[in-house]
């Protein structure tokens, strides 16, 4: 069939065969399969790790993904047709590319940055979260703080009056007490100069009865 294997890297190959005139088929089955012995494997297609449809039209084909260092054999064959010895190739990879090396490695690094740049996103979310949380806790407490202070501070006051007041005439009141106890007759002096009107009233003279009574009382002691 005069198949051919070319541009052969570490991971792709391309494979070439003429075009088949007996083949009325749709489309062309490319079949490969990696670390092949004859002596123990048939060409069924059973055998064949993977296979690739192309139409008929086409003539080559790009094998990619293939292992480096790694010994292949390809068939191409019409359709669904079990492949023959001479419609199949064997090839070895070659070693890895540097250039695919360098894409693989930088791959892995982006890979790597992606999933660290989220993790720290997720790990600076957190981290916020609680600090907004705490911040907020600790406002809230000093307002309720504030709070009290300012009803304690408004409470205060009235209460030292109403203190103030009820010590004031508590002790006015011991003082009137003692002043009535010491000097009974000083409360009608200390009425009058609170009221100055009761010096303005007339004194009144004494009445006949009135002056008779030490007169009688006398005559009754002589007696």
């Amino acid at each position: 069939m005069g198949i051919t294997i070319q541009n052969i890297t570490g991971s792709t190959a391309m494979v070439i065969w003429p075009k088949m005139a007996s083949c009325v088929d749709s489309f062309y089955s490319i079949m490969y399969h990696p670390n092949w012995n004859s002596m123990l494997s048939s060409y069924s297609r059973k055998s064949f790790q993977k296979e690739e449809r192309v139409p008929t039209t086409r003539s080559s084909f790009v094998v990619e993904n293939l292992t480096p260092l790694t010994t292949y054999i390809m068939c191409v064959t019409c359709q669904s047709a079990n492949p023959s010895s001479d419609q199949c190739r064997v090839f070895n990879t070659l070693e890895r590319d540097p250039a695919s090396a360098s894409n693989t490695k930088k791959e892995l690094a982006l890979g790597i940055w992606l999933t660290s740049s989220v993790l720290l996103l997720i790990i600076a979310a957190v981290l916020l979260y609680g600090c907004l949380h705490l911040l907020c806790r600790r406002r809230r407490e000093r307002l309720q703080e504030q709070n009290r202070t300012s009803k304690q501070q408004h409470g205060e006051p009235w209460t030292k009056n109403v203190a103030f007041a009820s010590d004031e005439f508590s002790r006015q009141s011991q003082q009137t007490q003692d002043a009535e106890e010491k000097h009974p007759g000083g409360i009608q002096l200390a009425t009058i100069i609170e009221n100055p009107s009761v010096c303005n009233k007339p004194m009144m003279p004494p009445s006949k009865s009135q002056e008779r009574v030490p007169v009688t009382g006398q005559h009754s002691a002589i007696n």
